[in-house]
Parts: C-alpha cells; sequence; structure tokens
C-alpha cells in the first residue's frame, strides 16, 4: 500500500490558469475570450408569476453589478462576486426585457395547487410552463429560459423519500423533484436550455436563509447561465501537450419511468476541450446475484460505436485514446464489445476504470479529514481517491459531512493508477453547474447520473439532445 497527495489540476481560462474556477474567471475572463467570434451576450427569456418576476429582475440587477463577500477569514472560500459585464470576467451582458417576459397568472397556480394528487399537481405545473416556454422559444430570439417557480407550488410538486447521502451514507428524508425532470424532458425538443429557480432562493442579505451566501450563488448562478446560453465552456482542464488527444467516456444506468428493474445504458463523451455528446442505450440485463445491470457484448459494442460516431462528427478526427469511466465492475462481455470498437477504429491506448463508493476511510493526524487528492493505492489496479477534503487553498474542509472517498478499480489500463486518480480529480472540476473547486464525481459520471434523472421522461421516439446543457 502507497499514500500520494495528488496536487490540484489547473483549469485554463482566457489569459492563464488557476486551480479555481472564481479566482480564474475574476483575473483572466472566462476560457472562450479565445474566440474572435465569440457572442458578447446572453438573451433571457422569463417565465413566472408577477411576484417571482420582479424578484428575478433584482437578482439579475445585482448579479450584473456585483455582490459583496460574506465576512469570513476565508476568503478563497468565500469569494465576492465581481458581477456580469462586459468589461470583466464573464465578458458578456445579460439581456432582459418584459417582451421576453410571460406572466402566469395567480389563478392558474391556485387551480394547480387544487389537485388532489401530487402526480396530477405535476403534470398540470408542467404543461403551465410548457405553454409559456413553447412560445418563448418559438417566437423570439433567446439563449437561456428562467422558470421561477413559486414556493408554494413548489413545496406542492415535491414528495418526501428516504435516500442514502452520497458523503455519510446516512438515511434520511429528501424532496424528490419530479417536476424538474419532467419539465426539463418536455421542452427538450424546443431547443433552448432551461434553468429553474425557486422564488424563496432569489431572497438576498437577512432574507435568504438558505446554506449559500449570496455571492456564492451568483457565481453559481451566472456561470450555468453562461454555459448554457453561449453553447461555450468557461473554463477547460489545462491540455497537456505531451498527451494523447483522449476521449472520455461516462457510462451509468437508470431505471425506466415505470420503476421496472430493467434500466438502460446511457454515455456522455468528453474531451479535454469539454465538449460533450449525450447517448441513450438500449434496455439491459439485470444480474440475478448481485441486482447489477450490466450490457451484453453487443450492447457495449453499439454504445461506444456511437459514442465514436458522434466524437468524430464533432471534431473530424478519432481521439488517440480512450478512458471509460463506469459506475460498476466491467463485465468480461462489456470489456469484449468495447476492445472490438476499438480495433476496429484502431485505437490501441485504453483505460477501463470503475468509479464506485466505498466503506474504506483514511484519517488523518489533525481536526479535519484528508487532503483532496489523497490516494490510497492498494494495489496497481485499485485505490481509494478522496475528491473531496481539507483544501490548502481554502484554508479548510469545505463540506458539512465526513467525505465519503471513490473506489477505483482499474480492469484494463494503459495508464498507472496515479495518472488515472489525476484525471479523474480534473475532471471533478468540469461541472459548469458549480463553481467550487471539489467536485465528488468526474464530469463523465455525474453527467450520466443527472441525464439518467431526465431521459427516463423523454419518449423512446423522441431524439434527446446531445448537450449537457439541457440536463443540468
Amino acid at each position: 500500500m502507497k499514500i500520494t497527495i495528488i496536487q490540484e489540476p489547473l483549469l485554463e481560462f482566457g489569459k492563464g490558469t488557476h486551480i479555481c474556477p472564481r479566482n480564474g474567471i475574476e483575473r483572466m475572463g472566462v476560457y472562450d475570450t479565445k474566440d474572435e467570434l465569440r457572442r458578447s451576450e446572453l438573451r433571457l427569456g422569463i417565465v413566472g408569476r408577477g411576484e417571482g418576476v420582479d424578484k428575478l429582475d433584482v437578482w439579475l440587477d445585482l448579479c450584473r453589478t456585483g455582490i459583496l463577500a460574506k465576512e469570513s477569514h476565508l476568503s478563497n472560500l468565500f469569494k465576492g462576486f465581481g458581477g456580469v459585464s462586459l468589461d470583466y470576467g464573464f465578458h458578456t451582458q445579460l439581456l432582459s426585457s418584459p417582451g421576453y417576459t410571460r406572466t402566469i397568472q395567480k389563478s392558474s397556480i391556485v387551480k394547480v395547487g387544487k389537485n388532489k394528487t401530487r402526480e396530477d399537481r405535476v403534470v398540470d405545473a408542467v404543461n403551465l410552463f410548457y405553454e409559456q416556454i413553447q412560445f418563448l422559444a418559438e417566437n423570439r430570439s433567446i439563449d437561456v429560459i428562467i422558470c421561477v417557480i413559486p414556493d408554494e407550488m413548489f413545496i406542492s410538486l415535491t414528495k418526501r423519500e428516504k435516500h442514502s447521502t452520497e458523503d455519510t451514507g446516512k438515511v434520511e428524508l429528501y424532496l424528490k423533484h419530479d417536476f424538474r425532470r419532467l419539465l426539463k424532458a418536455k421542452c427538450m425538443h424546443l431547443g433552448v436550455p432551461l434553468q429553474l429557480v425557486v422564488e424563496s432562493t432569489l431572497l438576498t442579505g437577512k432574507a435568504n436563509r438558505g446554506n449559500q451566501d449570496d455571492a456564492t450563488r451568483a457565481w453559481n448562478f451566472a456561470t450555468a447561465l453562461y454555459y448554457k446560453g453561449n453553447k461555450t465552456v468557461p473554463w477547460r482542464l489545462k491540455e497537456e501537450r505531451f498527451k494523447p488527444k483522449s476521449c472520455y467516456v461516462g457510462i451509468g444506468f437508470y431505471r425506466s419511468r415505470d420503476g421496472e428493474t430493467i434500466s438502460t445504458s446511457l454515455a456522455q463523451v468528453f474531451d479535454e476541450f469539454g465538449h460533450g455528446v449525450i447517448l441513450r442505450g438500449t434496455p439491459v440485463v439485470i444480474d440475478k446475484n448481485d441486482k447489477r445491470p450490466y450490457m451484453s457484448e453487443q450492447q457495449a459494442y453499439d454504445l461506444l460505436s456511437s459514442a465514436l460516431s458522434e466524437y468524430g462528427k464533432a471534431l473530424m478526427h478519432m481521439p488517440a485514446r480512450i478512458v471509460i469511466h463506469k459506475t460498476s465492475k466491467f463485465r468480461d462481455t462489456e470489456i469484449k464489445g468495447f476492445n472490438r470498437v476499438l480495433e476496429e477504429k484502431s485505437i490501441s491506448a485504453k483505460d477501463f476504470v470503475s468509479i464506485t463508493n466505498t466503506d474504506m476511510r483514511l484519517f488523518s493526524d489533525s481536526n479535519y479529514p484528508p487532503v483532496r487528492g489523497t490516494l490510497l493505492s492498494i494495489n496497481e489496479n485499485e485505490g481509494i481517491l478522496y475528491t473531496r477534503g481539507t483544501i490548502d487553498f481554502y484554508q479548510t474542509y469545505p463540506g458539512a459531512y465526513i467525505p465519503n472517498p471513490l473506489k477505483i478499480d482499474v480492469f484494463e489500463n494503459d495508464s498507472s493508477l496515479e495518472e488515472l486518480a489525476e484525471e479523474i480529480l480534473g475532471l471533478t472540476k468540469m461541472n459548469w453547474n458549480n463553481t467550487q473547486l471539489d467536485g465528488r464525481l468526474p464530469i463523465t459520471l455525474e453527467c450520466a447520473k443527472k441525464v439518467g434523472e431526465i431521459m427516463k421522461y423523454v419518449d423512446l421516439g423522441e431524439k434527446p439532445q446531445v448537450s449537457y446543457s439541457f440536463y443540468m
């Protein structure tokens, strides 16, 4: 056994590199400022009741001008938000107007709330918002539609269920938001990404009783809008010139909407620039012993073949190396199917990596958890990686629970365990829905999880959108 501390991977921005998304955007600008033909405005459509639209207008004005950091000695963790403007940070402007706003009547919202079952309330609420979203998408030139959900509607559309938390494993009650998933699935064919916000999350100062401070919420909100609306990336991983061009494929499974045991596989393809392609696989078999889904050889072949076909269309070349991240162990049938594709495409460099949860824990010699990037190498093909933990740059551990590390199992590889762990750590920073630098899962699997939540609501006859922006 050996313990290694992996250094925090660098991110590339418009005029340099940094380990932190917020500092990088603030000091060096978003990555796509390198593009001479980039757009410098985001046109926002807005749907909500009158009070919600008014609250959003105030929030957008704050996001344009900037928000001071909360009082704290942890200045790198709680960073002030400098605003969204043409000459700073995002180098863009947020455009909104009454002509791009659709107001939902109070009587319609009250009518939805009178439905006796939650399922009926969800369906009617989705149809209520969809009607206005459809009008904007078909009659206005807009980049993102922001849906402001009334607090009372939000409460009536949620369902409490038991859930095992990702950090502690403790079974707790949580709110299941079928409304969000169904609305995004129903609106997908309109071709405009959605940003959903609840009215109460738009309150600021003392009125904001949420867990995040105002500036942090503004960082995450503006970054998500920028990624969804510009169809580009605000940062990317720093490119290693001497490494082969790699394609990262995340494979997960999700249950069908009817809750039956048959699941469907999906894949997300990323390159080092952050480009992604969403794919939907076919129904798969459930192992009778461990109850886990897996693919046949032909299914694995078809899935990776389709993924590389889309990759080739987007980038006009094949990658030199394939990295497959999977949420369960690799089966022999899956490995055979993947290898058949790689042989046909003449791709020789490959790494098949299983990334799962583990009950193993490490303890540091301080009151804080192990440092993010701590890797326990059990052997050449097996390790434990802390993607969440104490961060020197933040001078603290920024989590609320004891961090749960990832179990890494390598099935076929041309890279070392340490190299693969370093890549995983870097890919945890490629989620443009969050500007804190310590994501838990690599974007390959984080995306696969998010896509699965929504894909089950997309009709089989409908072609799903290929961009992650429609699922986050």
